[in-house]
């Protein structure tokens, strides 16, 4: 068991690829260590699934939500 307790940010996007690879670098740079990203995406219709796929693949803390806007 860890001691630190989980912190879950929650983050809703839609159509959001100019900033969500931004704003994924700043939770993953935070030093607190336990921590989860869960991105709700609205039916974005950009290339920003794609780009969170790419984060979540190298970390697991990271989940994404999808559904339609």
């Amino acid at each position: 068991m860890s001691d630190f307790p989980l912190i879950s940010v929650i983050m809703a996007v839609y159509n959001s690829e100019r900033y969500i690879g931004e704003a994924i670098e700043s939770i993953i740079a935070q030093s607190y260590p336990h921590w989860q990203l869960l991105i709700t995406d609205d039916g974005s219709t950009d290339s920003t699934a794609e780009i969170f796929q790419r984060y979540g693949a190298s970390d697991e803390r990271i989940q994404l939500i999808q559904q339609e806007n």
